[in-house]
């Protein structure tokens, strides 16, 4: 297993560090969660005394840009601050999960894409460390598009995925496999491997509606190849509370899907665009932000589900 340093990015933009006088969380008037909910009581995650196996955790959404890459990266570090140990599976050959913590995607010489199509490399072969504790990650890039050509034509295509991860379920606490925009054969991959699917959603009108077609394509798969697949929870992201669309949208997500829907609300930030010029989770380059407590409360949700 190699080893992963922020340092090693090309990006040569400096944005500016961290201070300690960060922006707050912002609270909803009279203790309400997002959509004008009370808040629910979300519990300390309890310590443990060993990892594995881990729980796996898809997140999906065909519409590009609603924060799946930003989630599964600030997920994944704010999780390991509870104890967990964290993989975190770059299966977009977009590879910008890699390159949000610092990796160039075109330099990796083994990715995701090696462990499914050569035999004769296994998972541990692609593992890389990251700079933050217990948070590893199996990256991707553009290689990994030729993969859905390639898987045509194989026997149990949409289980590949899960016969990759199989070596390594015990090591972990959880593995979160970051999805592409589509609902293609990789993403069907993802859900067949996956024991919950966690659905970033933007708070905009086009976003909402194509949530419908996703849960549709999770009910085929629950049927058809795998039984276990649940919907963990939806995040709505990108959430500005000064206009009126986002609380209505945000509104409607809540009547819709109810308590599936996470108390934890990403809202917009300039925090989110920088930290992937630094090559770290916000939880580590701007710890006390709003968007650091805001993952930090979606890990103890995912954990208490």
């Amino acid at each position: 297993m190699s080893t992963l340093h922020p340092s090693d990015q090309e990006l040569s933009l400096a944005p500016r560090a961290a201070s300690d006088e960060e922006e707050v969380l912002e609270e909803s008037p009279n203790g309400a969660a997002g959509g004008g909910r009370p808040k629910r009581h979300i519990p300390e995650p309890p310590l443990l005394n060993g990892h594995g196996p881990a729980k796996v955790i898809a997140l999906c959404n065909q519409k590009g840009g609603v924060g799946k890459t930003t989630s599964t990266i600030n997920l994944g570090a704010a999780l390991t601050e509870y104890g967990r140990r964290v993989l975190i599976v770059d299966f977009d050959p977009q590879g910008a999960l890699s390159v949000g913590l610092g990796m160039p995607a075109h330099l990796l010489e083994k990715t995701i894409y090696n462990v499914i199509i050569e035999r004769s490399i296994g998972i541990q072969d692609a593992i890389m460390r990251t700079s933050v504790d217990n948070l590893d990650l199996l990256p991707s890039n553009i290689d990994l598009s030729a993969a859905e050509v390639q898987l045509v034509a194989e026997v149990g295509r949409e289980h590949t995925l899960v016969r990759a991860l199989r070596p390594v379920i015990d090591e972990y606490d959880y593995i979160l496999i970051d999805c592409q925009p589509s609902l293609g054969l990789l993403t069907v991959n993802a859900l067949a491997a996956a024991d919950g699917v966690l659905i970033p959603l933007e708070c905009e009108y086009f976003s909402m509606r194509g949530v419908a077609l996703l849960t549709d394509t999770i009910e085929k798969v629950r049927e058809r190849l795998n039984p276990k697949l649940e919907i963990t929870g939806i995040l709505p992201t990108m959430y500005d509370p000064r206009t009126v669309h986002s609380r209505e949208v945000m509104g409607r997500v809540v009547e819709r899907f109810g308590d599936i829907v996470f108390d934890a609300v990403i809202n917009r930030t300039v925090r989110f665009p920088e930290t992937t010029v630094a090559g770290a989770p916000i939880t580590v380059w701007a710890p006390r932000s709003a968007g650091a407590k805001a993952y930090r409360l979606l890990a103890r949700e995912v954990i208490a589900r």
